[in-house]
């Protein structure tokens, strides 16, 4: 495995400090808090939780030139996986999305804009959207990825439609902040907006690196292959077009723009314009 920050011999309390997103993280593994000095390796012992799995989301959450490398993720612990995954549905389903669309609710009533009525519906039609997709995945493809083996080959075909809707999904809940930028009433900035807004930044970022998850096991083949949308926006950045520009294009977020650049540019290795320009050029992706 590749070097990285977090290791098992680091106190549990220190990575927690390091990240504070990640106290997120401890119900999906059965963690709880009163860790007191002890190492991440201890605190994952006492509960069953396998440490090196354990290390891999934090570092997958915490850092964003972070992926590991094939050969640990041929190892992962398909069973741990899964459990991991429908803990992070729970979450989103049962307690993220419930409390963003009540704060949406009373934005609509309190504001009495029909444009906050259309994001609420925009919303609501979201988490329809992405039970469904839980559901699927969890009836579909959960209960033969617990059939599996360490380094015993997924078959791409059973789980590639879903490692691709991953990213619509993803896009669709990036849009929302700008949307509620440009058409929640100028009049109508209140804390419930506020935490509405950052409530919504938090659960992006943590959808996106959900979806790296799940892309990096059920499509290993793609991981460092890039996708649809990355080709049309690296095509675009070839061109010369800003991240604005890009976004008016695909009729995309900026933010989303700018969320592609960082995946091609990771997994490229190529960092300024100029050099992905002319990697775009090398590679005929600039039609």
């Amino acid at each position: 495995m590749q070097q990285h920050i977090f290791s098992k011999r680091m106190k549990m309390a220190d990575l927690i400090a390091a990240n504070r997103d990640l106290i997120l993280m401890l119900p999906r593994f059965g963690l709880t808090l009163g860790f007191g000095e002890k190492s991440i390796k201890e605190v994952c012992a006492q509960k069953g939780v396998d440490a090196d799995f354990f290390l891999m989301i934090c570092n997958i959450y915490t850092f964003d030139d972070y992926l590991p490398d094939a050969e640990f993720l041929s190892s992962v612990n398909m069973s741990a996986l899964v459990s991991y995954l429908e803990a992070s549905h729970r979450y989103y389903l049962n307690e993220r999305m419930p409390h963003m669309q009540r704060h949406l609710d009373r934005i609509a009533e309190r504001s009495g804009s029909q444009a906050c009525e259309v994001l609420k519906k925009y919303f609501s039609d979201y988490r329809a959207e992405v039970a469904e997709h839980f559901k699927s995945e969890e009836q579909s493809i959960f209960p033969y990825l617990r059939t599996l083996k360490p380094g015993q080959k997924i078959e791409s075909l059973r789980v590639s439609a879903y490692a691709h809707s991953h990213e619509t999904l993803k896009d669709k809940l990036a849009d929302l902040t700008p949307l509620i930028y440009k058409y929640v009433p100028g009049d109508y900035i209140t804390e419930e907006i506020m935490e509405l807004v950052f409530g919504v930044l938090q659960l992006t970022k943590d959808i996106e690196k959900h979806t790296l998850i799940e892309n990096l096991i059920f499509a290993p083949e793609e991981n460092y292959d890039l996708s649809e949308r990355e080709l049309d926006v690296l095509a675009l950045l070839a061109q010369g077009m800003s991240s604005k520009d890009i976004a008016a294009k695909l009729n995309i977020a900026v933010n989303t723009v700018n969320t592609h650049r960082k995946n091609i540019s990771k997994k490229t290795g190529m960092k300024s314009v100029a050099a992905l320009a002319v990697y775009a050029t090398l590679n005929g992706y600039n039609k």
